[in-house]
């Protein structure tokens, strides 16, 4: 009787701990509007970038080919 009693016991707490865990399998994971907010978020960090670089490079250029600019003679025409 002891070692039934003992058994049962065992049995029923793992089953109550399987049954409170309840969906330990599957992830929280991200909603699709989240995913579209995070993506959204990106592009605009994308598309400013690209521009930024774009000027970073045009400005570069100017600093670089000032100093190689000759000076020119102008003639005005009376």
């Amino acid at each position: 009787m002891r070692t039934l009693s003992t058994t049962l016991l065992s049995l029923l707490i793992t089953a109550g701990v399987a049954l409170a865990a309840g969906g330990g399998t599957e992830g929280e994971g991200m909603s699709m509007l989240a995913t579209l907010f995070i993506a959204f978020g990106v592009l605009i960090v994308m598309f400013q970038f690209i521009p930024g670089i774009i000027l970073l490079v045009g400005m570069l250029r100017g600093i670089f080919s000032a100093s190689e600019k000759k000076t020119h003679e102008t003639t005005v025409n009376k």
